[in-house]
């Protein structure tokens, strides 16, 4: 008679399992919880301490953990292994059905202490799962209630080969290292260990990634999953890759203002940010900085959306909205845009390291979340008035979001200019410009790194830009000084760059 091992924490879809595996004439051995699971549904169940001729312990914690149980999993289709396990009053055990303690759900719950956590460390049930997977030769393991239809099938069709086993198998053992990431990154390993492991769970398939020619899947890291992750759709189409990506771009963005804010995107890079009186406003005013590039783009809030706005916003092709809520005169308006994506998502932080795949490798970073710098020193020109630190501010927050080179313009916390990913600065901040056009005079202009040279100041200069913030530290800083100094502009180094790449 063949035999199946049961022990499982989530016992969704077990009794249909368990059940058919009866009908097929097998014996089923489990444990406790498990065990009463079964015989509530009047299912036939031998239990592991009559098997094992010994108790649980502990309080449960050593139950499965005897050569009888890990014998019989793990002996080949060799008469040696056979004979060795009957000398110990043993018997084969064909199939391997266990889930482990929740310990992800713990670990997250705002309820739950260091005790609660480690309590929910499973030792039995990975031990088993990796003793049949390492044997898949000949020993079957699902972990997943979602393969037992499958597994009962293949079963009943006398097709449970090897081929499927070392699926099984492959799976088995991706569970119990995903297990082992998130209890090591728990128990508090330091940030940048000498061995990295990371726990990530598949949110959905994507049709396709930057290019319709790849594959692509969305993923959250289980240890943290704060982010655009949370977001709710509330309706619209699928959402693909490059929408993901540049959502996530435009939710930090506005996300990082205390005012009400709107952050058009498109390619990672603000096209529109803007502050107001309301979100209104703020909406209006990011789309007028550049109602060209705003089309087909990604906004995000970091107020609720009101009917006012929604009418606004649905006067031109958008992509994707986010914000923490939208009022029922907001649904309304936008509900006539079937297409439209709308993502209700709080403003926050996102949270953990910041990842960068390269050949053969991964850069890890901590997230550039920095705000205003502790000490600002103001190196050349007049007295700078309270508005122009506002826009200082206003501007030296956005060019954080901005690829590099980096040059954002602003006027009354209104971005007016942006250049982005230039090979040079100088490029850059004549992008910006022309962008601003007669907007300029009197704007504040903002660099994520210093300025080697004066050039910059001199093109700013000419079209009327009165404050500039970065960071300083070039070796030509004085001659940069001496610029702002002769033309009248006021320059404040932050001691800190911003790159984005």
């Amino acid at each position: 008679m063949k035999r199946a091992l049961i022990s499982v924490y989530d016992k969704s879809g077990l009794i249909e399992l368990a059940r058919g595996l009866v009908d097929l004439g097998w014996e089923l051995v489990s444990t406790g919880g498990t065990a009463a699971h079964l015989r509530e549904h009047q299912l036939p169940v031998t239990d592991v301490s009559s098997v094992t001729e010994f108790p649980e312990i502990m309080a449960g914690r050593v139950k499965t953990l005897h050569p009888r149980i890990f014998g019989g999993i793990l002996a080949r289709d060799r008469e040696d292994d056979v004979n060795e396990l009957e000398s110990i009053g043993g018997s084969t055990i064909d199939l391997v059905i266990c889930n482990l303690y929740p310990f992800h759900d713990a670990m997250r719950s705002t309820e739950a202490n260091e005790e609660d956590c480690i309590e929910m460390i499973d030792i039995g049930g990975p031990s088993m799962v990796r003793a049949a997977a390492k044997n898949f030769q000949r020993t079957a393991i699902v972990c997943d209630p979602k393969d037992y239809s499958l597994l009962l099938d293949k079963l009943q069709q006398g097709n449970l080969n090897v081929e499927y086993r070392k699926h099984l198998a492959a799976k088995a053992f991706a569970a119990t290292a995903f297990y082992d990431s998130l209890i090591s990154g728990y128990l508090g390993l330091e940030d940048y260990p000498e061995t990295m492991t990371a726990s990530f769970s598949k949110i959905q398939d994507l049709r396709y990634g930057e290019n319709p020619h790849q594959n692509a899947a969305f993923y959250a890291d289980a240890a943290f999953g704060q982010g655009i992750v949370q977001a709710e759709q509330l309706q619209g189409k699928e959402l693909s890759f490059n929408n993901i990506f540049d959502a996530d771009a435009a939710w930090q963005m506005a996300s990082a203002y205390e005012q009400p804010c709107a952050a058009a995107v498109k390619h990672t890079n603000p096209c529109g940010l803007a502050l107001g009186r309301n979100v209104e406003e703020a909406y209006q005013r990011a789309h007028d900085a550049d109602p060209v590039s705003i089309f087909g783009g990604i906004i995000a809030l970091n107020r609720p959306v009101t009917g006012a706005a929604a009418e606004a916003m649905a006067e031109i092709f958008l992509e994707i909205i986010i914000a923490p809520d939208f009022d029922q005169e907001a649904l309304q308006v936008l509900g006539k845009k079937k297409n439209l994506r709308l993502l209700r998502l709080a403003p926050g932080k996102s949270t953990g390291k910041d990842w960068k795949r390269v050949s053969g490798g991964l850069l890890i970073q901590d997230r550039d979340t920095a705000g205003a710098p502790e000490s600002l020193q103001v190196k050349a020109g007049p007295q700078l008035s309270d508005k122009q630190w506002d826009d200082l501010m206003f501007a030296w927050t956005a060019v954080r979001f901005v690829k590099s080179n980096a040059i954002v313009l602003c006027r009354d916390s209104h971005m007016i200019g942006v250049g982005a990913g230039q090979m040079n600065r100088v490029q850059s901040m004549e992008l910006a410009l022309k962008q601003a056009g007669q907007q300029a005079q009197g704007a504040c202009v903002a660099s994520d790194a210093f300025f080697p040279f004066a050039d910059s100041i001199e093109r700013a200069a000419a079209a009327g830009v009165t404050a500039v913030i970065e960071p300083g530290g070039s070796r030509r800083d004085q001659e940069v000084i001496d610029a702002c100094n002769h033309h009248g502009i006021s320059l404040v180094f932050t001691g800190m760059r911003h790159f984005r790449h």
